[in-house]
């Protein structure tokens, strides 16, 4: 992964745009990374991987309530429980 200061991401961004298009390009401000640019392809495919985590985890959970005897019913008295 290269890396250019917020400056050079700046004044050369063209440059900037075409090397993420390759690969991610760090860009660092006072010696610590502000940012990451990464093609809208490998954008896309972060956003559908955490987009399946999360549900997986999401029905995970519901199978291991379920297992648990938590009901539609249980769930809606404990949300509107106010104690």
């Amino acid at each position: 992964m290269q890396t250019f200061t917020a400056n050079q991401a700046k004044t050369h961004f063209g440059e900037f745009l075409d090397l993420a298009q390759r690969e991610p390009v760090r860009v660092m401000r006072r010696d610590r990374v502000v940012g990451v640019l990464v093609s809208a392809q490998d954008f896309e495919a972060m956003r559908v991987f955490y987009a399946d985590r999360l549900q997986h985890t999401l029905n995970q959970s519901a199978a291991h309530a379920a297992q648990q005897g938590l009901t539609a019913k249980a769930l809606k008295a404990l949300l509107a429980d106010e104690s």
